[in-house]
C-alpha cells in the first residue's frame, strides 16, 4: 500500500497500476493493472477502471462508472454517476473484438452528466458539457453544451460551467469568472 494515496479496504488495486498522490479510491472499486491515474483524483463507490486507461490530474469519477480500455481523460474531467463508456462499435458475446477497441478522448475540464453514454471512437473537446442522459455518438467541440438521444448541441459553456450568452458582437462573458469568450465559425475560444 502506498501512503501517498488512499484506497478503501473494500477496493482492489492490481499490481502495475500507477496512482498519483492524494488520489482517493472509495468503497468497492477495482483499478486494473497498467492503468495510469493522476494526482488529486476521486473515485466514488463501485468504480471499475480497465487496463491501459489513462486519467489526468483532478479527475472526479462518481459512483457506478466503468472506464474501459481505450478511454483517455485529461485533467479536471468530471464523470457523473452511472455514466457509460463503450469501447467496441459492434459487440457480440460470441465474437472476440479485443483487437477492435476504439480510442475515446475526453479533453481537459469536460463534464459528463449522470447516465450519459459515450459511444467509442470520438473526442470530446475541452470544457464541453454533456447533459445527464445524453447519448454521444460523434465528436463534440470545445465548450459545447449537448443533451438528448442522440445528443445535439443546444449552446456553449464556460470553463466554470456557466452557460454562455453571445451578443451581436459574438462575445460572451462568463457570469462567474467574468472571462470573455468569442464565437467565430461555430467555434468558441476564451479571449481573456
Amino acid at each position: 500500500m502506498n501512503n501517498s494515496y488512499f484506497v478503501h479496504p473494500s477496493s482492489i488495486v492490481d499490481d502495475g497500476a500507477i496512482i498519483g498522490e492524494n488520489t482517493k479510491i472509495w468503497h468497492f472499486c477495482h483499478i486494473s493493472s497498467n492503468t495510469i491515474i493522476g494526482k488529486d483524483c476521486n473515485f466514488g463507490q463501485n468504480v471499475f477502471v480497465a487496463p491501459n486507461v489513462k486519467l489526468g490530474n483532478g479527475v472526479k469519477v462518481q459512483n457506478n462508472v466503468s472506464i474501459y480500455e481505450g478511454v483517455e481523460c485529461a485533467d479536471a474531467v468530471f464523470l457523473g454517476p452511472s455514466m457509460v463508456f463503450t469501447n467496441v462499435m459492434n459487440p457480440r458475446s460470441g465474437v472476440s473484438r479485443k483487437n477492435e477497441y476504439k480510442k475515446t478522448i475526453v479533453q481537459e475540464g469536460v463534464t459528463i452528466g449522470a447516465n450519459a453514454t459515450i459511444v467509442c471512437g470520438i473526442t470530446i473537446g475541452k470544457y464541453a458539457f454533456i447533459g445527464a442522459g445524453a447519448v454521444v455518438t460523434k465528436n463534440i467541440p470545445p465548450f459545447a453544451l449537448v443533451v438528448g438521444n442522440p445528443s445535439r448541441q443546444i449552446g456553449w459553456m464556460s470553463e466554470k460551467g456557466e452557460k454562455l450568452q453571445f451578443g451581436d458582437d459574438q462575445i460572451a462573458i462568463c457570469p462567474l469568472s467574468k472571462e470573455k469568450y468569442k464565437l467565430s465559425n461555430n467555434k468558441v475560444e476564451k479571449i481573456s
